[in-house]
């Protein structure tokens, strides 16, 4: 499976910014970053996990949850076999560990899986924590 590592979290104020990273590496033998599409998803203390954004680094495809939608931006660096989220006007309800995950799913069947839970994905990181102070 591709590895994962998650970056960028850290204490920030209410409407403060963000960049949160996720570096791929390790991939499947005969694919390339390109291969796969990213998605970003976040866990609050008590509360299931939830799709936020996800990209295809191929095309530039992007989707957005509607509670972030206006003010996070996902982007890849295919060279650098990165994908970034962008927070801006972060609020507290933000505050989160966010992890990223790798799908070779259809686009169709990614955003099922931003919207309804992840499901039975499994090649989670450790995630980075996002706290936002009011």
């Amino acid at each position: 499976d591709v590895q994962l590592q998650a970056s960028g979290g850290g204490l920030v104020q209410a409407g403060g910014s963000l960049r949160v990273s996720c570096a791929a590496s390790g991939f499947t033998s005969g694919f390339t970053f390109e291969d796969y599409s990213i998605g970003w998803f976040r866990q609050a203390p008590g509360k299931e996990r939830e799709g936020v954004s996800c990209i295809s680094p191929s095309d530039g495809d992007t989707w957005y949850a509607d509670s972030v939608k206006g003010r996070f931006t996902i982007s890849s660096d295919n060279a650098k076999n990165t994908v970034y989220l962008e927070m801006n006007g972060l609020q507290p309800e933000d505050t989160a560990v966010y992890y990223c995950a790798a799908f070779t799913s259809t686009w169709a069947r990614l955003i099922v899986l931003m919207t309804m839970g992840p499901g039975q994905y499994h090649n989670w990181g450790q995630g980075t924590l996002v706290t936002v102070s009011s």
